[in-house]
């Protein structure tokens, strides 16, 4: 069941959608949009900072929350995750994690496994159809933690599990170059199929070539482990 924050961020999406906040535009003032929302400043800030991931909004200290509308963001400019952990070094735990999850999963797929994959893929592609990239991003976030559970490996699942909110955002942040924003599903098909046909080093190999381009999207470049 979505979040409440990320239900309030469907609902300013929207809105940015339908021009009710066009770009460059600013958002109003907080305590007048939480209430117009029904929900907490502290929701309220999570929505803004899952838009501003996005690539929907961005914040300036002292002037407010202005709409951007897909306007890139240099890299220096990308905002930190939660704790302040900055994106280059999520994307190079997750080179260290992921690929070993996928390589596992391929050896250990099994029917309801594969089934909870490709039902995110296609939620995920009937989002970006609609232009719905939080929802998109929810069902990024739920493959790769399906694939971390599909390892087998209760150690992995619960390190990928821990920094559930890290990665989160990390897969944000590629959906804001609204050029390319069918790109993670595609290569999201690349590593189910590997998967699907038990083949763990193309599993491994996808993932990791994913992992490389998802932050070349947002210009991140990270030592390779």
């Amino acid at each position: 069941m979505p979040s409440v924050s990320s239900i309030a961020a469907q609902t300013l999406q929207r809105r940015i959608l339908d021009g009710q906040y066009p770009a460059g535009s600013a958002l109003p003032g907080q305590r007048e949009l939480s209430e117009s929302l029904g929900i907490s400043r502290a929701s309220l800030r999570e929505a803004i900072s899952m838009l501003e991931a996005l690539g929907l909004l961005r914040s300036f200290a002292g002037k407010g929350v202005f709409v951007t509308a897909g306007t890139p963001t240099d890299a220096a400019d990308l905002p930190s995750g939660p704790n302040a952990m900055p994106p280059d070094a999520i994307f190079q735990m997750r080179f260290v994690i992921e690929p070993a999850n996928a390589a596992l999963a391929a050896r250990r797929r099994d029917d309801d496994g594969l089934s909870a994959l490709r039902e995110c893929m296609a939620e995920m592609q009937q989002a970006l159809s609609a232009s719905d990239l939080v929802s998109a991003a929810e069902c990024d976030l739920r493959f790769h933690l399906a694939l971390a559970e599909l390892s087998g490996n209760p150690a992995l699942a619960a390190i990928t599990q821990q920094f559930h909110a890290q990665l989160a955002h990390s897969l944000r942040l590629p959906f804001a170059d609204r050029s390319q924003i069918w790109q993670p599903a595609d290569e999201h098909n690349a590593i189910l199929a590997a998967v699907a046909a038990g083949n763990a080093g193309a599993a491994r190999k996808a993932m990791q070539q994913h992992l490389l381009s998802a932050a070349g999207r947002v210009g991140i470049r990270f030592i390779q482990p």
